[in-house]
């Protein structure tokens, strides 16, 4: 076993030694040892409870006999750190967060792995970690919460919340309503309810072959989750104590080139956060398997979009996913549009991917659709390109609510602070584009989401006839014409950072495009005249970030040496 080197051996008394003082016995350093990657933290809804279930899982284990570690990550939740220089800390604690993995699972050289993450950017962090890890590892994330009521029967959620922030300020509801909206929104522990990022990352892990079948859709805090906690401890189990099955397991053998595929589809067929994206070019590059931003876009036309889940237009969350078969059913269902729609591959469990979902079938049409009835023939995201994103740009079009042609003057804004006081005080008017910049990765640092502006213009009635675009990027609460992730960034020269307003804006979706009218010349005179702006920072962690961290368009991924 791979613990064996810290445990096996006169040499590796005082190893031992200490390893006593935690509590083991003889009979124990003959047993795997898994590491249990907890990120419990008190301040994030979908990981305040994470500690019970590490017990449970920590006591399966034992129960199977193994020996668990327990570990922790920090976390940050976005909604908290949304709207104030606190976001600027959320992307660059995925780096942490993998850093922290690979770290403890090195450094004691433990067999095997199971994590529990739930929100944000805590699971893309542990999956990339456990990559460079490459034990076999199980993923079990603390489930959605349940979706809220308005006092009357509304479904809602997180997103409902923050545009009740721009309808407040049009006057459209009352301090009351706000006040009921605040307390229902989010009424239980577990990842916010519908497809924002947290959940679209819990569902793509089942695609991926890393999480048992129902990690994505099981609600937090029921005894059905309980139950997949337990399964999950069982499971690693099982292959830890087997030499054949910790090699054959070990996580790049499932986490290929085809599971990172098959996640993109199923992302297209269930309208993910855009953030997805983000965080998989960055694990497809832990992986090191070939996959680029070009490469969506052709997933994409083959996929169809079945499953619309708040927030686009829908009063769907994920316990309807889960009632209505859950993320295996999609999966299924996806099969019908072509054999080849998704790779059978190798999943933690045990089966292949196409065997695992054999059996499944869709139990309700209204929530889930089938191939014969998609809302759309292409997928729920796409990438476009043009002379304003040369390296591309993202676009969650499963949460258009207007046209998806789009021409507009441009009204700019350096900075989401910026944009907010621009918007409340109705800088911005029906027609027009949005652009908010030095909000990328380097420009930051740290490319923090933008729900609060999407919002306003949601809450205020602009939502149809007003597109944002920006270097930074979304919470998967966002919907509207809202395109992020532009590349090249501007504080690294970028067109987004050329523009002025009253320039003209061309988006058209289903063409992929997203350009400027500007004559090469007029272009070429503004390059020689530009100078990124360059803020200035007191965190001496943002400004190592800065100089390390890359674009969007390769995942915001950290520069290295190797």
């Amino acid at each position: 076993m791979r613990s064996d080197e810290v445990k096996k051996g006169f040499d590796r008394a005082p190893h031992r030694s200490l390893l006593r003082a935690t509590g083991l016995k003889d009979e124990d350093f003959d047993k795997p040892f898994i590491g249990v990657a907890n990120s419990f933290i008190e301040l994030i809804p979908g990981h305040f409870f994470l500690d019970k279930v590490s017990a449970i899982i920590k006591e399966e284990i034992k129960a199977n006999g193994c020996v668990p570690f327990e570990f922790n990550t920090i976390g940050v939740d976005d909604g908290i750190a949304m709207g104030h220089d606190g976001m600027l800390f959320s992307l660059p604690s995925r780096e942490l967060i993998a850093s922290s993995i690979e770290t403890v699972m090195h450094a004691h050289k433990l067999d095997a792995m199971i994590a529990i993450p739930n929100c944000d950017k805590i699971v893309p962090g542990m999956i990339m970690g456990a990559l460079r890890v490459n034990v076999p590892t199980v993923f079990v994330s603390g489930g959605p919460m349940e979706k809220g009521y308005t006092k009357d029967g509304t479904p809602i959620d997180l997103a409902t919340a923050f545009e009740a922030v721009g309808q407040h300020e049009a006057g459209e509801i009352t301090d009351d309503e706000l006040h009921d909206i605040e307390c229902n929104a989010c009424p239980s522990g577990g990842s916010c309810s519908g497809m924002f990022t947290a959940n679209s990352m819990n569902t793509l892990m089942e695609a991926m072959g890393i999480a048992l079948p129902g990690n994505g859709t099981i609600l937090a805090l029921t005894p059905e989750r309980e139950v997949l906690y337990r399964q999950a401890a069982r499971r690693i189990c099982e292959i830890a104590k087997d030499n054949t099955s910790r090699e054959k397991y070990k996580l790049r053998n499932i986490l290929n080139e085809n599971a990172v595929r098959n996640a993109f589809a199923v992302d297209m067929a269930m309208g993910g956060s855009s953030n997805t994206v983000l965080h998989m070019l960055a694990i497809a590059r832990e992986a090191e398997v070939n996959f680029n931003l070009e490469d969506i876009n052709k997933i994409s036309k083959r996929v169809s979009h079945i499953a619309k889940i708040s927030p686009s237009l829908s009063t769907v969350h994920m316990e309807d996913i889960n009632k209505a078969g859950g993320v295996n059913a999609v999966m299924k269902e996806m099969t019908k549009r072509g054999d080849d729609i998704l790779a059978d591959n190798l999943t933690i469990s045990g089966e292949t991917l196409l065997e695992k979902i054999a059996d499944s079938y869709i139990k309700d049409t209204n929530i889930i659709h089938t191939i014969d009835n998609p809302y759309s023939e292409v997928g729920g995201l796409a990438i476009l390109y043009g002379n304003l994103a040369e390296q591309g740009a993202v676009i969650k079009t499963a949460g258009i609510t207007g046209d998806r042609v789009i021409t507009g003057r441009a009204v700019c804004f350096d900075g989401q602070a910026e944009a907010i006081a621009g918007i409340v005080s109705k800088k911005v008017t029906h027609g027009d584009v949005v652009v908010i910049r030095y909000e990328g990765p380097k420009g930051g640092p740290g490319m923090q989401e933008m729900l609060a502006p999407t919002s306003l213009i949601m809450g205020m009635g602009m939502g149809d006839t007003v597109a944002l675009i920006t270097d930074g990027r979304f919470s998967g609460a966002t919907r509207g014409a809202s395109i992020g992730h532009v590349s090249p960034e501007a504080a690294e020269g970028g067109m987004i950072g050329l523009l002025k307003d009253g320039d003209e804006i061309h988006i058209d979706v289903d063409q992929y495009i997203l350009s400027v009218k500007l004559t090469d010349e007029e272009i070429a005179k503004r390059k020689a005249e530009f100078v990124p702006l360059k803020k200035t920072l007191t965190s001496k962690w943002l400004g190592q970030y800065r100089s390390l961290v890359t674009n969007a368009s390769s995942g915001a991924v950290l520069k290295t040496d190797l």
